[in-house]
């Protein structure tokens, strides 16, 4: 790579580079950033700090399956369990998956913590 130095004041200020040369940095940059992102990601993935989420489950979301439902059956828990752990019934969770009710934001959180998952993975 051959650069052309500007200086100022007597110190190199500028390095001009060939556009092509400007490209492959650009793209060797991006790529250091995307290993550096991956390896942070592996470090969470082993610490327990992120999760890998099966395709099937994602397709289920996709698909429109109410999500409490859906995070509630990969989660491995009951309708009982899960009222259990957000402190409502099992009666309002077989509501809540069914879309004959709605609940508060205070019980959403409440939902999201017992399913470990964010609130925004709750809602649409």
């Amino acid at each position: 790579m051959k650069a052309q130095i500007i200086e100022r004041d007597g110190a190199p200020e500028y390095a001009v580079i060939p556009y092509g040369d400007y490209l492959k940095l650009v793209e060797h940059l991006e790529d250091e950033m995307d290993l550096a992102l991956v390896r942070e990601f592996k470090a969470d993935l082993a610490a327990g700090r992120e999760e890998l989420i099966p395709s099937a489950v994602v397709d289920q979301l996709l698909d429109g399956v109410n999500p409490i439902k859906v995070w509630r059956n990969h989660r491995g828990l009951t309708q009982e369990q899960l009222a259990v752990a957000a402190g409502v019934t099992k009666q309002f969770i077989w509501q809540l998956e069914n879309g004959a009710s709605k609940c508060s934001v205070d019980t959403l959180v409440k939902l999201a913590g017992a399913l470990r998952v964010d609130l925004d993975d709750l809602v649409d």
